[in-house]
């Protein structure tokens, strides 16, 4: 279940994001400029502790990424993902809509500001 309705959207509507979906992996991936900054997936019960929750998994400042982590239990390090730099946030959880858009917007602007100046003017359109 997904409480969170207007999750894809937000991450689609970033500036240059591309959205695919990884079929080995069974994930929607959203990337700007070949780089991922948000991934959705659902893992199977093979991963026991994150059996069958939907999550969304985000690029984070490692020291932001523990605070999430102690303030929200539905924030945990990344699924599948550097533990420092990844949050997997699951999405049957409580955390506020406004707190989630500013941890996809934080992942997405790190990603962004690592691609090189170049690309950025590309994708910002100038």
């Amino acid at each position: 279940m997904n409480a969170y309705p207007w999750l894809e959207k937000h991450l689609s509507q970033k500036p240059g994001a591309i959205r695919d979906y990884k079929m080995e992996w069974k994930w929607d991936r959203w990337q700007v400029g070949g780089k991922l900054f948000a991934a959705l997936c659902t893992p199977g019960p093979e991963h026991k502790e994150h059996a069958g929750r939907t999550m969304v998994i985000l690029k984070c400042d490692p020291t932001m990424a523990e605070g999430f982590r102690a303030q929200y239990p539905e924030v945990v390090p990344g699924f599948y993902s550097d533990k420092r730099h990844w949050n997997s946030i699951y999405l049957d959880g409580k955390i506020p809509d406004e707190v989630l858009k500013s941890m996809i917007d934080l992942s997405y602007n790190l990603v962004f500001g690592k691609l090189t100046k170049k690309l950025q003017r590309e994708i910002a359109g100038e």
